[in-house]
């Protein structure tokens, strides 16, 4: 029996009612395949008389338990077991809406223990240096200035930044509307930094160049007038870190790490951080605590007396 007809489906389910982005829908796809597979080349003659017919109203809880086996043996980080798992919980979710199944195979499936990597956050030193190195004698110097202001000041994710509309901003009063993960609409408070950026770039140099066909609200364009690209932003940053010499980890997302952090060592309050953030539950904003932990903890190794006795 092939899986077609129900990754077509689950597809549309992934699309429609959970609204997720085409990368996260093909991600889940690819999860699926891999499950559809194992069974189709692993499968015993018990289970039918045809290995191909296992369809997902027959899968049990022992096909699943070897298929997270074999995806062990290939030495796979518990991270990308981790996705693949919630992919397979994703699929039996619809099935069971779908009433393709009666059973759900994977409730007892356990998920594997991932430790939150905590990422790696620029000082505000720092981040004033990146931006600092920034050429702005070339146009696309003040755009991206503009961009990175924009993505420290508010915590935007890369994706947020890249499609913010000048529909979106009210700087007028301070604040954009971002429309984040699943097509969600938050306000943002942006600092006054930032506007000034935006608004030298958008009447100065945007101003000059003809946007591509259905690009004409989006703010920030490469030289032939279309968005820019996430890989785009990364070799900016990668430039930057590049000619400051900093010793980190850096990425786009750094920025929005960093946001949060020196919000929460400022003393903010965890639901104002969540909601700038646009995070669905706090449990994901909570790692920001344990950051601040490690600042304290670094903080008191520091200062306090009792700590440098001889």
């Amino acid at each position: 029996m092939h899986w077609d007809s129900y990754k077509k489906g689950f597809k549309a389910f992934l699309q429609l009612e959970k609204s997720l982005s085409a990368h996260s829908v093909e991600a889940y796809l690819r999860d699926l395949d891999k499950l559809s597979s194992f069974l189709h080349n692993n499968s015993t003659t018990s289970d039918s008389n045809n290995n191909s017919s296992i369809g997902p109203s027959d899968v049990t809880i022992k096909h699943l338990q070897d298929f997270i086996q074999s995806i062990a043996k290939m030495e796979m980080a518990p991270t990308s077991q981790a996705r693949i798992i919630s992919g397979i919980k994703s699929f039996f979710k619809y099935c069971m809406l779908e009433q393709i199944c009666t059973i759900n195979p994977t409730t007892l499936l356990p998920t594997p223990k991932t430790k939150r990597k905590l990422p790696d956050v620029l000082s505000f030193e720092e981040i004033e240096q990146l931006i600092g190195e920034i050429d702005l004698s070339k146009p696309e110097g003040g755009r991206n200035k503009a961009i990175l202001e924009t993505m420290y000041s508010s915590g935007l994710r890369v994706t947020e930044a890249i499609t913010l509309k000048i529909s979106c901003l009210y700087l007028d009063v301070g604040f954009i509307r971002v429309i984040g993960k699943g097509d969600k609409e938050r306000l943002v408070p942006i600092g006054t930094d930032a506007i000034k950026y935006i608004k030298l770039y958008k009447d100065t140099i945007r101003v000059h160049q003809t946007p591509a066909k259905d690009c004409e609200d989006i703010l920030f364009l490469n030289n032939r007038g279309k968005g820019l690209s996430r890989v785009m932003i990364f070799y900016i940053i990668k430039g930057l870190i590049q000619k400051t010499g900093i010793k980190k980890s850096i990425s786009p997302h750094s920025f929005r790490h960093s946001f949060a952090t020196h919000l929460v060592e400022g003393g903010a309050d965890l639901r104002a951080v969540q909601e700038m953030l646009g995070h669905e539950s706090i449990t994901t904003t909570e790692i920001y605590t344990h950051i601040n932990r490690e600042y304290l903890r670094d903080t008191l190794d520091r200062f306090h007396p009792a700590f440098h006795k001889k």
